[in-house]
Order: C-alpha cells, then structure tokens, then sequence
C-alpha cells in the first residue's frame, strides 16, 4: 500500500505523529497499514531502545493507544487494529 494510501486510513496518521513524538531513534520507526475484510491492521517496529517507551509500565502505554485507535475507528465505522513487531537485534552473540 501506498504512503498516500495509508495516510488516509484511520488511524494511522495519529499513530505516526505520537510514535515520531516518543521514539527517539526516528529512523528505526516504521508505521505500516494494511486494509481487508477484517478491518485496518496497523504494524509498528521501533528501536530496541525505544521499545520500553512504546509498552510503558504493565503494557499502558501501548493498551492507551489501542483504546484510542479503536475509538478512532468506531468514528469512522471501520475496525482498527494494533501490531507491534519484535525489534530488529543488531548484536551479535559472543
């Protein structure tokens, strides 16, 4: 999907706005949406470092922005969903 496409889903113009305000490493960001029968699926992939901001304290941070998304997308009759993906681990093993 287009980055014109996604950007006029529910959702996920607000998703990219609150990510790029939290996250500090901005380049490892990634906000991907995908749309079918079953509604919006957004994905997000941070940093490693920033994954702890994402989820919050007992997982908050994230049930908040599921909470608003849903609500978001209640407005909009469609069903908007959140994924978050496991951050790339650039380390390697000693």
């Amino acid at each position: 999907m287009s980055e014109t496409a996604s950007a006029e889903l529910p959702g996920f113009a607000f998703l990219k706005y609150v990510l790029e305000s939290i996250c500090e490493d901005k380049d490892e960001l990634s906000v991907n949406a995908q749309k079918d029968e079953l509604g919006i699926l957004l994905t997000i992939q941070v940093s490693e470092r920033d994954m702890g901001k994402l989820i919050g304290k007992g997982g908050q941070t994230v049930k908040a922005l599921r909470t608003l998304l849903r609500i978001i997308g209640g407005n909009a009759s469609e069903r908007v969903n959140l994924k978050v993906l496991e951050p790339a681990t650039s380390s390697t093993a000693a």
